[in-house]
């Protein structure tokens, strides 16, 4: 009887184990990055009676005689399913799909959550704004002229720098495509200035000097008289003050050369080569690109005195190509400049966060720059860290040691951009659970009141 006792009394310590854990679940429905918990029972050693016995020739075997000595708990496993991801709109948020934590720092202790309701601290870090926590990941850097991310590198506080400055970048090449009408007229020497209107097609293209000073570079393209396969092209920097700007092309020099360039087509309509005003011609494969001159207004003068010029690229597509080139084919002419790696100053005014954790920073002057990358961590089994509060977890000794880095790779998930990860805890299941539970602790007080009674019985036999 007694045994009966100590047994109803372990099945009500345990599923008072249960119910707080259950509790705990029910409590947190709405905690975002949550991951349920779950009790597993076990049952205790059990008091051996009788042992087992092999059968011999006179008899059969016997089996063991064993009481078993109540319930335990077998483990409290932390339940790592994919919670729902819930749209908020707010850019610092992130949501992670799949496996893989956020990695946090406080001082040099290192936590990881699947909470990622992130804000910007005064100091531009990206933070858990509920306890500082600094998101870590690695912030962009630029070598060789390149933007690179080292994600090699051990993590580091990730800091968005707001209303920062992005200096003005002199416009260096200035890409042409499209097409040349075979069928232009040629313009014959007198002609009137509408006939010289119609044989001529001509484009503009802002552009920028080192100031972030926006200029007009006009490219006009002229039939050549006489061969049906040749255009002369006019380049000139800011038509109204051509004096001032001084324009000059060439292949591979602009000293002492004119501002015109003769582009020559194959029968097909093909970029074939180009011929500059000192007879240079370009090489017979590969880009075809002129370069560009111009006096910059305002600018201090060299060392010789003479004016500080800048000089930029003009590409005209690939030999043979019909590709992003300059064609010529008996359709209306379309050429144009479609791109120009020049801008004025800017400011950072926002960023985006894209599913590889990848922060791009969008400045009011047009420009999209990489900042940097969140990082991510994964870990041989994440059921073994240990939970420290704040919706973290800590590494443990059975947890294995993390394996941070980027989204996507080695196992990890992808993330989500103003998004949320809400709780995955199912209030259906929980609340079956705890009737379940409920019904196990009042059946394990029958226990320890029915072995009451028959204590009674015993104590009144004296009687």
């Amino acid at each position: 009887m007694m045994r009966s006792l100590y047994s109803g009394v372990s099945g009500m310590q345990n599923h008072q184990t249960r119910l707080d854990v259950i509790g705990n679940n029910v409590a947190n429905v709405n905690t975002t990055g949550f991951k349920k918990g779950r009790v597993n029972f076990q049952d205790m050693i059990s008091q051996q009676i009788s042992g087992a016995a092999r059968p011999t020739t006179e008899v059969g075997g016997v089996n063991p005689k064993e009481v078993g000595l109540g319930v335990m708990t077998a483990s409290i496993d932390t339940i790592f399913t994919q919670g729902n991801l819930q749209t908020t709109g707010v850019s610092t948020d992130v949501a992670i799909q799949g496996n893989g934590f956020f990695v946090l720092k406080n001082g040099e202790e290192t936590f990881y959550t699947r909470a990622g309701a992130f804000g910007v601290d005064s100091e531009g870090t990206l933070v858990n704004p509920a306890n500082g926590m600094r998101v870590q990941g690695w912030m962009a850097q630029e070598m060789n002229g390149e933007v690179v991310l080292n994600t090699a590198s051990a993590t580091e506080d990730l800091i968005i720098p707001i209303g920062q400055k992005d200096p003005a970048k002199a416009t260096e090449y200035v890409n042409f495509a499209c097409n040349l009408n075979k069928n232009t007229p040629e313009i014959l020497e007198g002609a009137s200035p509408a006939d010289i209107a119609k044989g001529t097609w001509a484009t503009e293209q802002k552009i920028y000097d080192s100031f972030g000073n926006e200029h007009i570079l006009s490219v006009s393209f002229t039939r050549v008289t006489g061969n049906p396969n040749q255009w002369q092209a006019t380049v000139q920097i800011d038509p109204e003050s051509v004096e001032n700007t001084q324009t000059r092309v060439g292949l591979g020099t602009t000293d002492g050369t004119g501002n015109t360039f003769i582009i020559n087509f194959d029968n097909n309509g093909t970029l074939q080569s180009v011929t500059d005003t000192a007879g240079n011609v370009s090489n017979p494969a590969g880009e075809i690109v002129v370069q560009t001159s111009f006096n910059v207004p305002g600018a201090n003068p060299d060392d010789a005195g003479n004016p500080y010029r800048q000089t930029l690229n003009i590409n005209l597509g690939t030999i043979g190509s019909l590709k992003n080139t300059v064609t010529q084919s008996a359709s209306q002419s379309s050429t144009k400049a479609f791109y120009q790696d020049g801008y004025t100053m800017g400011y950072l005014d926002n960023f985006k966060i894209d599913s590889t954790g990848t922060i791009t920073g969008v400045y009011s002057n047009g420009t999209n720059r990489v900042i940097g990358q969140i990082a991510m961590a994964t870990f041989t089994n994440q059921g073994g860290l240990e939970k420290a509060g704040d919706n973290t977890y800590v590494e443990s000794n059975n947890s294995g040691l993390a394996n941070i880095g980027t989204s996507g790779i080695a196992g990890k998930g992808s993330m989500l951009a103003g998004a949320l990860e809400m709780s995955n805890v199912d209030l259906t299941e929980q609340f079956t659970d705890m009737i379940v539970t409920q019904r196990g602790f009042q059946a394990n007080s029958k226990t320890i009141q029915t072995a009451d009674t028959l204590l009674e019985t015993v104590m009144s036999l004296k009687r």
